[in-house]
């Protein structure tokens, strides 16, 4: 960990297809001459602060903006197309305000990068400046700047005054805050003011297509969607809501837009949400010492959680927490479990060869800088017992080169299960990948058996492009994933459901009482033939089946895309395959060719095709049955 004081203080692409300092250890300090101080009591270990690796670096308000800047500047720079790299890191905000309204603080997120205050609340850690993402200039023929694969990375716990008018920034940069950012990407936790916030990148080479997000119990002003084409926003409070391409989903949102006239436009709202919990977060109290506050499960919600005061829940102070590095062994981290302590993946990537075991019930497994799980020898990564109120949070998954049965299982198939609604298992910000970096073989991504889950945003992802060294015909038989998400558990609730290119069904649900809102899904890029795309004697797999059994299920806001670059005559039957019956209910869904494939109907062979004589124009149903 790299904790900064104050000197004195010691591809081919498409715009509507995406393919594709010093360490410091012990005690010492950091200072402005590269040496060592005499340890801070605020900061050091006796003061409550931890090692949490060389990947995370604590800056203080006392330190000139100027420094903090540089250190900033340099990680983007390493991080701005570091799409499949190991490097991961954090930016930690201790109380205080950085950066003034002459020296405006200007951050750019790059791959793998979380930047965080540690306050209790977010008005306590108060920045002057911007915090953006720009649209990603890629290095082929012609111009080819895009945000359709700016994944991984997060901001979050903080207040962002926009300067609008920063220093070095004009004309157009001076018109907005840019988080043009894609999927396995959120916002939480935020008060941001003194300007717009927009949500794609238009002054890099023009309007581009961005492809979803999260936003989670902040506090927006004026905000663009632009060309997001999909995207969530949860708890929250805004000015005001422009634009939309596809989905545009609010639930439990103050300000939000009226949905009356789906699909023009294409707003998808709910008044309340009904099973939330905010994600962990790691703090900073009074006295310098660290906790993880770990919000309360709340039902039938609304707006921000930390409007009154500090958000409900309880506090865990950092030693209850074994503090994880990825050079830990497995065994090592299940006998911290086993003895009842809590879980911190600092940053970096972990190569798991046998399953993390939780089976504690209130567990919390909290992952900074986005820890990365990589299963070896075809192990389960992460298994989370029968038990309520287990929190996962900010972890990566990855499939290695052994086929996996599952990267990360809740809850048994079969056999006693032991579930509470009032304190839901949570699933917050874990992403899965199936290749990109290497080769990944998995059957299953996520597999929920238990109860009384919920998943509050997650991107599933089988990789549509990479660094494997394979064409995208050899990718269909080298990384392999057959589903997405399996849900066989009931009362399972999904707030931010990203599901892309598995080679069979991407999610079935299989529980009752289950609700998805929003929902986001690209059927696969790479089959060859039809015939390696058929179920049985049906074409293709839809992107959302519900089981034939199921008698209660409701879903808000989906969509599933087609793109079948490999073979532009492949079919698939039907983007959604539910059961016919009264409690099965779909609200504003919708299917849309991307320039390849077809799907020949929306959902139980209703609803037009989705063909290349339509080529971005979505086939809407409102209602279904």
């Amino acid at each position: 960990m790299t904790i900064v004081q104050h000197p004195a203080r010691g591809s081919a692409y498409t715009l509507l297809s995406r393919w594709g300092g010093a360490v410091v250890l012990g005690l010492a300090l950091v200072t402005a001459a590269g040496g060592t101080a005499a340890a801070d009591p605020v900061t050091d270990r006796r003061g409550g602060g931890p090692d949490f690796g060389p990947g995370v670096t604590v800056f203080d308000p006392s330190m000139p903006v100027e420094r903090i800047q540089a250190t900033l500047d340099a990680t983007h720079a390493k991080q701005v197309d570091n799409e499949m790299g190991t490097q991961r890191y954090a930016f930690l905000f201790k109380p205080g305000t950085y950066g003034t309204a002459d020296k405006p603080l200007q951050i750019k997120v790059g791959y793998y990068t979380e930047v965080s205050g540690l306050g209790a609340a977010p008005t306590d850690v108060v920045i002057n400046g911007k915090i953006e993402v720009y649209n990603r200039c890629l290095n082929n023929a012609g111009p080819n700047c895009l945000a359709l694969v700016n994944f991984w990375r997060t901001l979050s716990n903080l207040s962002l005054n926009i300067n609008i008018n920063a220093k070095g920034q004009d004309g157009c940069r001076s018109s907005a805050n840019f988080w043009a950012v894609s999927q396995a990407v959120s916002l939480r936790r935020l008060d941001i003011k003194g300007g717009g916030l927009s949500l794609m990148d238009y002054c890099t080479d023009g309007p581009q297509y961005a492809s979803g997000g999260f936003i989670a119990d902040s506090r927006l002003p004026a905000t663009t969607n632009g060309s997001q084409q999909q995207w969530l926003t949860r708890n929250t409070e805004v000015a005001s809501w422009s634009n939309g391409v596809w989905n545009q989903v609010f639930s439990g949102v103050v300000g939000a837009p009226d949905d009356s006239a789906f699909p023009a436009p294409p707003y998808t709202t709910l008044d309340k949400t009904p099973v939330s919990r905010e994600k962990p977060y790691l703090f900073a109290d009074a006295k310098g010492k660290y906790n993880v506050r770990v919000p309360s499960a709340q039902h039938d919600s609304r707006g921000i959680s930390w409007g009154n005061g500090i958000t409900p829940g309880r506090t865990i102070p950092i030693s209850d927490f074994h503090v994880a590095k990825p050079g830990d062994s497995v065994q090592t981290i299940n006998t911290h479990l086993a003895l009842g302590k809590h879980l911190l993946l600092t940053p970096g990537v972990y190569d798991i060869a046998r399953s993390i075991q939780v089976r504690r019930p209130n567990t919390v497994v909290l992952g900074i800088g986005h820890a990365t799980l990589t299963a070896a020898r075809g192990a389960v990564p992460l298994e989370i017992g029968d038990v309520p109120g287990v929190v996962v949070a900010g972890v990566t998954i990855d499939a290695g080169p052994q086929e996996s049965p599952v990267l990360l299982r809740v809850g048994k198939q079969r056999g006693w299960s032991w579930s509470s609604p009032r304190n839901p298992t949570t699933l917050s910000d874990v992403y899965f990948r199936v290749g990109g970096p290497h080769v990944g073989k998995t059957d299953t991504a996520l597999e929920v058996n238990s109860d009384n889950v919920l998943i509050d945003h997650t991107w599933v992802w089988r990789a549509d492009h990479g660094i494997e060294g394979f064409t995208d015909t050899q990718r269909w038989n080298t990384n392999t994933g057959r589903t997405g998400a399996v849900i066989n558990g009931d009362n399972v609730t999904a707030t931010g459901l990203f599901v892309e290119h598995f080679q069979q069904y991407n999610t079935t649900w299989y529980g009752e009482n289950g609700t998805t809102i929003l929902y986001q899904n690209e059927l696969p890029y790479d089959p060859p033939t039809q015939a390696d795309w058929m179920n049985g004697t049906v074409e293709g797999y839809a992107g959302y089946k519900v089981g034939a059994h199921v008698r209660n299920h409701t879903l808000h806001g989906a969509g599933v895309y087609v793109f079948n670059q490999n073979n532009p005559q492949i079919h698939t039957e039907n983007g959604f395959e539910v059961p016919q019956t009264p409690g099965v209910k779909l609200r504003h869904i919708m299917t849309v060719n991307l320039s390849a494939g077809i799907i020949d109907h929306v959902v139980n062979g209703v609803g037009d095709a989705a063909d290349t004589t339509k080529v971005g124009q979505p086939v809407y149903i409102k209602q279904y049955p």
